[in-house]
């Protein structure tokens, strides 16, 4: 087995899969704050009927407390990503793990709706640092190649599996009360916070060379807040409405100016660049997909297992643990996988997994059996994840340089939480004109089924994008040929074709 060199100062590999305790120990770090990250996005919306009826919350006021945390998550990643490329990452990713962790004790202890909603907006915030300071420290700690790809392998996988788990949990936690869902973090950060400071590599610097993009920063992080922001208005002032449809014409205006700005700036928020890695774009553009389409199925399944078929929270966390176990199950092995196959393989066949999983649900009826109905498409959806999401995190890092690790971290889980918002406010929608308000539960099936075929043609859009990608990627290196490089001593053709002349 290969050796891994480790850099002195900074306790980082440069290659090889045997690693340091030191390094298995940043990377449990890592992985336990983006576990909670992943877990927060998901563990509170079994616990929101117990925490409308103890706050007295209308369902509007509900719908804030799981926006509020994408709001500032997903608004703010790209400024996270920067901030720790231009901070330091060691920096921000410390700070941001301490916020998180107060805000979590803050929510949990909270007797109004309001400081509710402001806490979850702030753990957002700290996960929006957290998330591209902790994947960057990765990419910069670990080398590109067999020893990277089984770290993020690994480190996505504890991401997918709390997030899959997050409803899980939250099951469990919310038949103990709801304040448990807020609270239980806190112990899980604190002690991540402390190993951190003494674990966390301490390089010489981190941050990368350059100016402050002020202007971009401004415009992108406003275009982006506005844009989740009116998705997730939208379902209460119409798609049509004029107040929307203002939003969208603000939310333009500021992405225009905002490239133009990047284009422009002599140190850009965002290198516009970056987009020509193939590789790359086409991740952020799967990621969207596959985090939107899941965020929707689990809003529908949520709904049809509690309000039609009468499920406990209990139950329904029990239902869905097959999906969470087999990401869980599969976080060591899956660098060997993604060494063995590629990305470029394992995205498509992940993807299409989820296709399939939403597919099989289609089947759903006033009296469907959780071996016919459920088992099939969680044991689809978890080997979809398992697959797919530790696969568009390695292609969206890949072949970027060291000081824009943060910014590309950021862009792909800005891609994971703009989809979500987006794709789950779709679903809504959909939901809402099918069953026409109505509670009986063909009205019911008559909401969930045209929102599952909406959330199935966006997993759809991703597996396209996907296989195109595998096949560019194979005729690329079909077409690459490797040339040994020989020292050819020259030769002046004009001087040789004389002499043979001559000598005829």
């Amino acid at each position: 087995m290969t050796t891994a060199t480790t850099n002195p100062t900074d306790g980082s590999s440069t290659g090889g899969l045997h690693w340091t305790p030191r390094l298995w120990g940043t990377l449990i770090v890592l992985c336990a704050a983006m576990f909670l990250d992943a877990l927060d996005t998901s563990m509170v919306g079994v616990a929101l009927p117990s925490i409308g009826s103890e706050l007295h919350l209308s369902t509007s006021a509900l719908q804030w407390v799981v926006s509020g945390y994408v709001l500032g998550y997903g608004g703010l990643l790209l400024l996270g990503g920067r901030a720790a490329d231009l901070l330091g990452r060691r920096r921000v990713f410390l700070a941001a793990l301490a916020v998180f962790a107060a805000a979590s004790l803050f929510g949990g202890l909270v007797d109004d709706g309001g400081l509710l909603i402001a806490a979850r907006f702030l753990k957002g915030v700290a996960a929006a640092f957290t998330a591209p300071a902790g994947l960057s420290i990765i990419t910069t700690t670990f080398a590109e190649g067999p020893a990277r790809n089984r770290a993020l392998s690994i480190y996505t996988t504890c991401g997918a599996s709390g997030f899959s788990l997050g409803l899980v949990l939250s099951g469990l936690l919310t038949s103990v009360g709801w304040r448990w869902t807020f609270l239980m973090p806190v112990p899980v950060a604190l002690l991540a916070l402390a190993f951190a400071v003494r674990i966390l590599p301490r390089p010489a610097d981190d941050r990368a060379k350059g100016g402050y993009d002020v202007l971009g920063a401004i415009t992108g992080t406003a275009a982006v807040l506005l844009l989740v922001f009116t998705v997730t208005e939208a379902q209460g002032a119409g798609w049509a409405g004029l107040r929307t449809l203002g939003s969208l014409a603000v939310v333009a205006a500021l992405a225009a100016a905002f490239l133009v700005t990047e284009s422009r700036a002599a140190h850009p928020l965002v290198r516009l660049g970056i987009f020509r890695n193939g590789s790359a774009a086409r991740a952020n553009l799967i990621a969207f997909t596959i985090f939107g389409s899941y965020t929707g199925f689990q809003f529908i399944v949520t709904l049809y297992l509690q309000r039609l078929l009468g499920w406990s929270a209990l139950e329904m966390a029990l239902g869905l643990l097959p999906a969470g176990a087999l990401v869980a199950l599969s976080a060591t092995r899956m660098g060997a996988i993604v060494d063995r196959f590629g990305t470029g393989r394992l995205l498509p066949i992940g993807v299409l997994a989820l296709v399939l999983g939403y597919t099989v649900f289609l089947r759903l009826d006033e009296h469907s059996s959780y071996p016919e109905l459920m088992l099939p498409s969680m044991i689809l959806l978890g080997i979809g994840f398992a697959l797919a999401f530790p696969s568009v995190n390695i292609a969206a890092t890949d072949g970027v340089a060291d000081e824009e690790q943060g910014l590309a971290s950021g862009l792909v889980n800005t891609a994971f939480q703009v989809g979500s918002a987006i794709v789950l406010a779709a679903v809504t929608a959909v939901i809402t004109a099918g069953s026409g308000g109505g509670e009986s539960p063909a009205a019911q099936l008559d909401g969930y089924r045209p929102a599952l075929l909406l959330v199935t043609a966006v997993a759809l859009v991703g597996f396209v994008v996907a296989a195109v990608g595998a096949v560019l990627d194979r005729r690329k290196t079909a077409t690459t040929v490797s040339v040994p490089d020989y020292d050819y001593p020259s030769v002046d053709l004009d001087n040789r074709r004389g002499e043979v002349l001559t000598k005829s």
